[in-house]
Protein backbone atom coordinates (compact mmCIF):
# COMPACT_ATOMS: atom_id res chain seq x y z
CA UNK A 1 0.00 0.00 0.00
CA UNK A 2 1.31 3.43 -0.84
CA UNK A 3 1.42 6.08 1.56
CA UNK A 4 0.78 9.58 0.89
CA UNK A 5 2.49 12.50 2.55
CA UNK A 6 2.01 16.64 1.92
CA UNK A 7 5.61 17.16 1.04
CA UNK A 8 9.04 14.93 -0.20
CA UNK A 9 12.35 16.26 -0.36
CA UNK A 10 14.20 13.93 -2.43
CA UNK A 11 17.73 14.31 -3.49
CA UNK A 12 19.00 16.07 -0.65
CA UNK A 13 22.13 15.43 2.01
CA UNK A 14 20.46 15.81 5.32
CA UNK A 15 22.83 17.70 8.23
CA UNK A 16 20.06 16.23 10.65
CA UNK A 17 22.07 17.33 13.61
CA UNK A 18 20.98 14.43 15.27
CA UNK A 19 23.51 13.61 18.11
CA UNK A 20 22.68 9.91 17.65
CA UNK A 21 24.17 9.61 14.28
CA UNK A 22 27.71 9.31 13.81
CA UNK A 23 29.66 12.84 12.57
CA UNK A 24 29.13 16.32 14.35
CA UNK A 25 26.38 16.98 11.12
CA UNK A 26 24.67 13.00 11.52
CA UNK A 27 24.97 13.90 8.55
CA UNK A 28 22.28 11.59 6.11
CA UNK A 29 23.79 11.75 2.25
CA UNK A 30 21.71 10.97 -0.84
CA UNK A 31 18.57 11.51 1.60
CA UNK A 32 14.66 11.76 1.43
CA UNK A 33 12.29 13.94 4.16
CA UNK A 34 8.62 13.21 4.11
CA UNK A 35 6.40 15.84 5.87
CA UNK A 36 3.06 15.49 7.04
CA UNK A 37 0.62 18.06 8.70
CA UNK A 38 3.76 20.06 9.13
CA UNK A 39 6.01 17.41 10.81
CA UNK A 40 8.77 15.28 9.58
CA UNK A 41 7.64 11.86 9.38
CA UNK A 42 10.14 9.65 7.59
CA UNK A 43 14.20 10.86 6.87
CA UNK A 44 16.19 8.30 5.81
CA UNK A 45 18.53 7.42 2.93
CA UNK A 46 16.70 8.16 -0.45
CA UNK A 47 17.17 3.88 -1.39
CA UNK A 48 15.52 2.93 2.10
CA UNK A 49 12.15 5.64 1.11
CA UNK A 50 8.90 3.52 1.70
CA UNK A 51 6.39 3.98 -1.38
CA UNK A 52 5.10 7.40 -1.36
CA UNK A 53 2.85 9.46 -2.73
CA UNK A 54 3.57 13.31 -1.92
CA UNK A 55 1.55 16.56 -2.73
CA UNK A 56 4.70 18.04 -3.87
CA UNK A 57 7.50 17.22 -4.73
CA UNK A 58 10.78 18.88 -4.36
CA UNK A 59 14.07 17.96 -6.22
CA UNK A 60 16.94 18.70 -4.00
CA UNK A 61 19.29 18.40 -6.58
CA UNK A 62 22.05 17.07 -3.93
CA UNK A 63 21.84 20.18 -2.15
CA UNK A 64 21.76 20.16 1.80
CA UNK A 65 19.10 20.01 3.68
CA UNK A 66 19.51 21.54 7.75
CA UNK A 67 16.83 22.28 10.12
CA UNK A 68 15.25 25.65 10.42
CA UNK A 69 17.58 28.15 12.51
CA UNK A 70 16.96 29.22 15.63
CA UNK A 71 18.22 32.38 17.09
CA UNK A 72 17.44 31.82 21.25
CA UNK A 73 18.06 35.39 22.75
CA UNK A 74 17.13 38.43 21.13
CA UNK A 75 15.86 42.11 21.96
CA UNK A 76 14.22 42.22 18.78
CA UNK A 77 11.19 44.78 20.04
CA UNK A 78 12.44 48.77 20.88
CA UNK A 79 12.57 51.93 20.21
CA UNK A 80 14.83 54.01 18.94
CA UNK A 81 18.97 53.96 18.56
CA UNK A 82 22.32 54.11 20.46
CA UNK A 83 24.43 54.81 17.43
CA UNK A 84 26.11 57.97 19.25
CA UNK A 85 27.01 55.47 22.22
CA UNK A 86 28.71 53.31 19.74
CA UNK A 87 30.89 56.43 18.66
CA UNK A 88 31.66 57.26 22.44
CA UNK A 89 32.83 53.57 22.80
CA UNK A 90 35.08 54.25 20.17
CA UNK A 91 36.13 57.05 21.63
CA UNK A 92 37.58 55.10 24.62
CA UNK A 93 34.27 54.98 27.24
CA UNK A 94 33.76 51.64 28.07
CA UNK A 95 30.05 49.78 28.01
CA UNK A 96 29.96 50.76 31.98
CA UNK A 97 30.71 54.16 32.15
CA UNK A 98 28.43 54.99 29.38
CA UNK A 99 25.56 53.08 31.55
CA UNK A 100 26.15 54.71 34.52
CA UNK A 101 25.89 58.26 32.77
CA UNK A 102 22.53 57.57 31.84
CA UNK A 103 22.94 55.55 28.67
CA UNK A 104 23.43 52.00 27.45
CA UNK A 105 19.49 50.44 28.95
CA UNK A 106 18.26 53.24 29.95
CA UNK A 107 18.49 55.50 26.66
CA UNK A 108 16.52 52.55 24.79
CA UNK A 109 13.70 52.50 27.78
CA UNK A 110 13.23 56.17 27.37
CA UNK A 111 12.49 55.62 23.23
CA UNK A 112 10.53 52.07 24.08
CA UNK A 113 8.35 54.09 26.88
CA UNK A 114 7.75 56.96 23.85
CA UNK A 115 6.75 54.14 20.91
CA UNK A 116 3.65 53.60 20.33
CA UNK A 117 3.20 49.68 20.16
CA UNK A 118 2.60 50.44 15.46
CA UNK A 119 6.32 52.13 16.35
CA UNK A 120 7.70 49.23 17.40
CA UNK A 121 6.31 46.82 15.52
CA UNK A 122 7.37 48.40 12.53
CA UNK A 123 10.81 49.13 13.49
CA UNK A 124 11.16 45.61 15.01
CA UNK A 125 9.83 44.15 11.01
CA UNK A 126 13.31 44.72 8.79
CA UNK A 127 15.41 43.02 11.62
CA UNK A 128 12.96 40.05 11.54
CA UNK A 129 12.96 40.23 8.10
CA UNK A 130 16.89 40.11 7.89
CA UNK A 131 16.81 37.06 10.73
CA UNK A 132 14.37 35.41 8.35
CA UNK A 133 16.07 35.67 5.03
CA UNK A 134 18.85 33.87 6.29
CA UNK A 135 16.92 30.90 7.18
CA UNK A 136 15.86 31.46 10.75
CA UNK A 137 12.36 30.42 11.37
CA UNK A 138 12.24 30.06 15.93
CA UNK A 139 13.00 33.59 17.24
CA UNK A 140 13.54 34.30 20.60
CA UNK A 141 12.30 38.00 21.88
CA UNK A 142 12.70 39.96 25.28
CA UNK A 143 11.29 42.46 26.78
CA UNK A 144 13.34 44.48 29.45
CA UNK A 145 13.16 48.24 27.92
CA UNK A 146 10.19 48.89 29.75
CA UNK A 147 10.84 48.70 33.57
CA UNK A 148 7.31 49.21 33.83
CA UNK A 149 4.01 47.18 33.74
CA UNK A 150 2.98 48.96 30.48
CA UNK A 151 5.99 49.15 28.76
CA UNK A 152 6.86 45.73 29.25
CA UNK A 153 2.97 44.15 27.92
CA UNK A 154 3.66 46.25 24.87
CA UNK A 155 7.19 44.99 23.75
CA UNK A 156 5.83 41.38 24.56
CA UNK A 157 2.71 41.66 22.69
CA UNK A 158 4.19 43.60 20.11
CA UNK A 159 6.83 40.22 19.76
CA UNK A 160 3.23 37.66 19.33
CA UNK A 161 1.79 39.97 16.64
CA UNK A 162 5.13 40.11 14.98
CA UNK A 163 4.70 36.34 14.69
CA UNK A 164 1.12 36.61 13.96
CA UNK A 165 2.26 38.39 10.20
CA UNK A 166 5.62 36.16 9.35
CA UNK A 167 6.69 32.66 8.93
CA UNK A 168 8.24 31.98 12.26
CA UNK A 169 7.66 31.13 15.91
CA UNK A 170 7.91 33.42 18.50
CA UNK A 171 9.08 32.45 21.79
CA UNK A 172 8.81 35.25 24.12
CA UNK A 173 10.42 36.21 27.40
CA UNK A 174 9.92 39.12 30.40
CA UNK A 175 13.35 40.12 31.07
CA UNK A 176 12.02 43.13 33.50
CA UNK A 177 14.76 42.77 36.13
CA UNK A 178 17.27 44.05 32.68
CA UNK A 179 18.33 47.49 34.73
CA UNK A 180 17.17 49.80 37.19
CA UNK A 181 14.81 52.33 36.22
CA UNK A 182 15.24 56.04 37.14
CA UNK A 183 12.39 56.31 38.96
CA UNK A 184 13.95 53.66 41.13
CA UNK A 185 17.56 55.18 41.65
CA UNK A 186 18.64 54.17 45.02
CA UNK A 187 16.10 51.77 45.35
CA UNK A 188 16.88 48.76 43.50
CA UNK A 189 14.99 46.79 46.06
CA UNK A 190 12.06 48.17 45.74
CA UNK A 191 12.17 47.80 41.80
CA UNK A 192 12.40 44.36 42.20
CA UNK A 193 9.51 43.70 44.38
CA UNK A 194 7.94 45.45 41.11
CA UNK A 195 8.70 43.12 39.21
CA UNK A 196 7.86 40.24 41.81
CA UNK A 197 4.54 41.43 43.00
CA UNK A 198 2.87 43.47 39.46
CA UNK A 199 4.76 42.96 36.48
CA UNK A 200 5.31 38.93 36.24
CA UNK A 201 2.00 38.27 37.59
CA UNK A 202 0.30 40.55 34.80
CA UNK A 203 2.61 39.18 32.34
CA UNK A 204 1.17 35.34 33.68
CA UNK A 205 -2.13 36.25 33.61
CA UNK A 206 -2.38 37.47 29.85
CA UNK A 207 0.07 34.11 28.83
CA UNK A 208 2.38 37.07 27.29
CA UNK A 209 5.94 35.29 28.41
CA UNK A 210 7.33 31.55 28.28
CA UNK A 211 10.05 32.28 30.06
CA UNK A 212 11.80 35.12 32.92
CA UNK A 213 14.80 36.65 32.32
CA UNK A 214 16.84 38.89 34.46
CA UNK A 215 20.35 40.48 34.54
CA UNK A 216 22.84 39.68 37.20
CA UNK A 217 25.64 41.86 36.92
CA UNK A 218 27.22 45.21 38.60
CA UNK A 219 25.28 47.57 36.45
CA UNK A 220 22.66 45.51 36.61
CA UNK A 221 21.06 43.42 39.96
CA UNK A 222 22.58 41.11 42.47
CA UNK A 223 22.17 38.01 42.81
CA UNK A 224 20.23 38.20 45.75
CA UNK A 225 17.87 40.10 43.75
CA UNK A 226 17.68 37.93 40.89
CA UNK A 227 17.26 34.48 43.35
CA UNK A 228 13.77 36.29 44.27
CA UNK A 229 12.69 36.77 40.18
CA UNK A 230 13.48 33.12 39.75
CA UNK A 231 11.56 32.17 42.86
CA UNK A 232 8.99 34.30 41.47
CA UNK A 233 8.67 32.78 38.06
CA UNK A 234 9.01 29.75 39.22
CA UNK A 235 5.91 30.25 41.75
CA UNK A 236 4.16 31.22 38.33
CA UNK A 237 5.42 27.94 36.66
CA UNK A 238 7.16 30.23 33.71
CA UNK A 239 10.80 28.59 33.34
CA UNK A 240 13.74 31.27 33.72
CA UNK A 241 16.88 32.34 32.09
CA UNK A 242 19.96 34.19 33.03
CA UNK A 243 22.10 37.23 31.70
CA UNK A 244 25.57 36.28 33.62
CA UNK A 245 29.10 36.44 34.09
CA UNK A 246 29.19 38.89 31.25
CA UNK A 247 31.35 41.74 32.72
CA UNK A 248 32.42 39.78 36.20
CA UNK A 249 31.97 36.86 37.89
CA UNK A 250 28.99 36.79 40.17
CA UNK A 251 28.10 33.26 41.00
CA UNK A 252 24.65 33.70 39.08
CA UNK A 253 25.44 30.92 36.77
CA UNK A 254 25.45 28.58 39.38
CA UNK A 255 22.59 29.94 41.35
CA UNK A 256 20.29 29.85 38.07
CA UNK A 257 21.80 26.67 37.17
CA UNK A 258 20.72 24.86 40.67
CA UNK A 259 17.53 26.98 39.97
CA UNK A 260 16.99 25.14 36.85
CA UNK A 261 17.70 27.52 34.27
CA UNK A 262 16.72 26.56 30.70
CA UNK A 263 20.22 28.72 29.83
CA UNK A 264 22.85 31.07 31.01
CA UNK A 265 23.60 33.41 28.45
CA UNK A 266 26.83 35.89 27.69
CA UNK A 267 29.08 33.79 30.59
CA UNK A 268 32.64 35.31 29.77
CA UNK A 269 33.73 35.23 33.71
CA UNK A 270 32.01 31.75 34.61
CA UNK A 271 34.33 29.67 36.76
CA UNK A 272 35.01 25.92 37.16
CA UNK A 273 32.38 26.03 39.59
CA UNK A 274 29.83 27.56 37.47
CA UNK A 275 30.97 25.18 34.40
CA UNK A 276 29.94 22.29 37.03
CA UNK A 277 26.22 23.43 38.01
CA UNK A 278 25.56 23.90 34.44
CA UNK A 279 26.43 20.47 32.81
CA UNK A 280 24.93 18.74 36.31
CA UNK A 281 21.36 20.74 35.85
CA UNK A 282 21.72 20.29 32.31
CA UNK A 283 21.64 24.50 31.88
CA UNK A 284 22.61 25.38 28.39
CA UNK A 285 25.51 27.96 28.14
CA UNK A 286 24.32 30.57 25.23
CA UNK A 287 27.72 32.36 23.63
CA UNK A 288 27.27 35.90 22.48
CA UNK A 289 30.13 36.33 20.23
CA UNK A 290 28.27 39.64 18.28
CA UNK A 291 27.96 41.26 21.88
CA UNK A 292 31.88 40.17 23.11
CA UNK A 293 32.74 41.64 19.17
CA UNK A 294 30.91 45.25 19.24
CA UNK A 295 32.06 45.52 23.19
CA UNK A 296 35.74 45.08 22.28
CA UNK A 297 35.92 42.55 24.88
CA UNK A 298 39.09 40.43 25.73
CA UNK A 299 37.15 37.09 27.99
CA UNK A 300 36.60 34.55 26.11
CA UNK A 301 34.19 32.07 27.58
CA UNK A 302 36.24 28.70 28.42
CA UNK A 303 34.79 26.80 25.48
CA UNK A 304 37.09 23.94 26.31
CA UNK A 305 36.45 23.35 29.73
CA UNK A 306 32.24 23.63 28.59
CA UNK A 307 33.08 20.88 25.47
CA UNK A 308 34.64 18.77 27.91
CA UNK A 309 32.11 19.08 30.89
CA UNK A 310 29.17 18.35 28.27
CA UNK A 311 27.28 21.40 28.51
CA UNK A 312 25.46 22.39 25.10
CA UNK A 313 26.35 25.17 23.99
CA UNK A 314 23.98 27.22 21.79
CA UNK A 315 24.51 30.58 20.02
CA UNK A 316 22.72 33.55 19.41
CA UNK A 317 22.65 37.07 17.93
CA UNK A 318 21.85 38.91 21.23
CA UNK A 319 20.32 41.53 18.60
CA UNK A 320 19.57 44.73 20.60
CA UNK A 321 20.59 48.66 20.11
CA UNK A 322 23.96 48.62 22.40
CA UNK A 323 25.72 46.10 22.64
CA UNK A 324 25.13 44.09 19.60
CA UNK A 325 22.82 45.69 16.40
CA UNK A 326 23.34 42.85 14.10
CA UNK A 327 20.71 40.55 12.33
CA UNK A 328 22.84 37.87 11.15
CA UNK A 329 23.04 34.73 13.11
CA UNK A 330 25.37 33.02 9.94
CA UNK A 331 27.33 35.77 11.21
CA UNK A 332 27.42 34.50 14.97
CA UNK A 333 28.23 31.23 13.69
CA UNK A 334 31.63 32.85 11.97
CA UNK A 335 32.35 34.77 14.92
CA UNK A 336 31.89 31.46 17.13
CA UNK A 337 34.47 29.94 15.40
CA UNK A 338 36.86 32.66 15.08
CA UNK A 339 36.57 34.31 18.30
CA UNK A 340 35.35 31.72 20.60
CA UNK A 341 37.19 28.53 18.66
CA UNK A 342 34.15 26.61 18.23
CA UNK A 343 34.36 23.93 15.45
CA UNK A 344 31.89 24.63 12.10
CA UNK A 345 29.65 21.54 13.70
CA UNK A 346 29.57 23.34 16.97
CA UNK A 347 28.26 26.16 15.53
CA UNK A 348 25.51 24.65 13.66
CA UNK A 349 24.57 22.64 16.84
CA UNK A 350 24.33 26.19 18.33
CA UNK A 351 21.96 27.33 16.25
CA UNK A 352 19.95 24.72 16.01
CA UNK A 353 19.80 21.69 18.82
CA UNK A 354 21.34 23.30 21.40
CA UNK A 355 19.26 26.87 20.70
CA UNK A 356 15.86 24.66 20.96
CA UNK A 357 17.32 23.46 23.87
CA UNK A 358 17.78 26.75 25.69
CA UNK A 359 14.19 27.86 25.06
CA UNK A 360 13.01 24.30 26.23
CA UNK A 361 12.09 23.13 22.83
CA UNK A 362 14.62 20.02 22.04
CA UNK A 363 11.70 17.82 21.76
CA UNK A 364 9.55 20.33 18.75
CA UNK A 365 12.62 21.28 16.31
CA UNK A 366 16.34 21.96 16.32
CA UNK A 367 17.04 18.34 14.67
CA UNK A 368 15.60 16.76 11.40
CA UNK A 369 13.63 13.62 13.15
CA UNK A 370 10.65 11.84 12.58
CA UNK A 371 7.79 13.33 14.88
CA UNK A 372 9.60 16.27 14.71
CA UNK A 373 8.80 19.98 13.42
CA UNK A 374 9.29 20.35 9.19
CA UNK A 375 11.17 23.72 9.89
CA UNK A 376 13.95 23.06 7.65
CA UNK A 377 16.55 24.92 5.15
CA UNK A 378 18.31 24.11 1.50
CA UNK A 379 21.30 25.36 1.05
CA UNK A 380 23.31 25.54 -2.40
CA UNK A 381 26.59 24.07 -0.98
CA UNK A 382 28.72 21.29 -0.90
CA UNK A 383 29.62 20.94 2.52
CA UNK A 384 27.85 21.97 6.08
CA UNK A 385 31.14 23.99 7.03
CA UNK A 386 30.24 26.43 4.48
CA UNK A 387 27.71 28.06 6.83
CA UNK A 388 30.05 29.27 9.68
CA UNK A 389 33.09 29.88 6.86
CA UNK A 390 31.36 32.01 4.65
CA UNK A 391 27.80 34.30 4.90
CA UNK A 392 26.29 37.13 2.80
CA UNK A 393 26.91 35.32 -0.47
CA UNK A 394 25.46 32.21 0.52
CA UNK A 395 22.03 32.20 1.05
CA UNK A 396 18.90 29.35 1.91
CA UNK A 397 17.82 28.24 -2.01
CA UNK A 398 14.54 27.21 -0.34
CA UNK A 399 12.91 27.97 3.60
CA UNK A 400 10.38 25.40 4.85
CA UNK A 401 8.39 26.70 7.64
CA UNK A 402 6.38 24.17 9.28
CA UNK A 403 6.53 21.80 5.86
CA UNK A 404 5.31 25.30 3.82
CA UNK A 405 8.22 26.68 1.84
CA UNK A 406 8.19 30.42 2.98
CA UNK A 407 10.96 31.15 0.80
CA UNK A 408 11.69 34.80 0.89
CA UNK A 409 12.40 36.07 -3.06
Amino acid sequence: MTERCDLLISNVNAATMDPSLPGGYGAVEDAAVAVTGGRIVWIGPRRELPECAADQVVDGEGQWLTPGLVDCHTHLVYGGHRASEYARRLGGESYEEVARAGGGILSTVRATRAASAEQLYHGAEPRLKALLSEGVTTVEVKSGYGLELDTELKQLRTARRLAQHYPVDIVTTCLAAHALPPEYDGRPDEYIDLVCEEILPAVAREQLADAVDMFCESIAFTVEQCQRVIDRARELDLPVKAHAEQLSSSGATSMASKAGALSVDHIEYITDMDVAAMAENGTVAVLLPGAFYTLRETRVPPVDKLRASGVSMALSTDLNPGSCPIASLRLMMNMGCNLFGLTPAEALAGVTRSAARALGLCCSRGVLRAGLRADMVLWPMETPDQLAYEYGALKPSEIFFGGKNVTAG
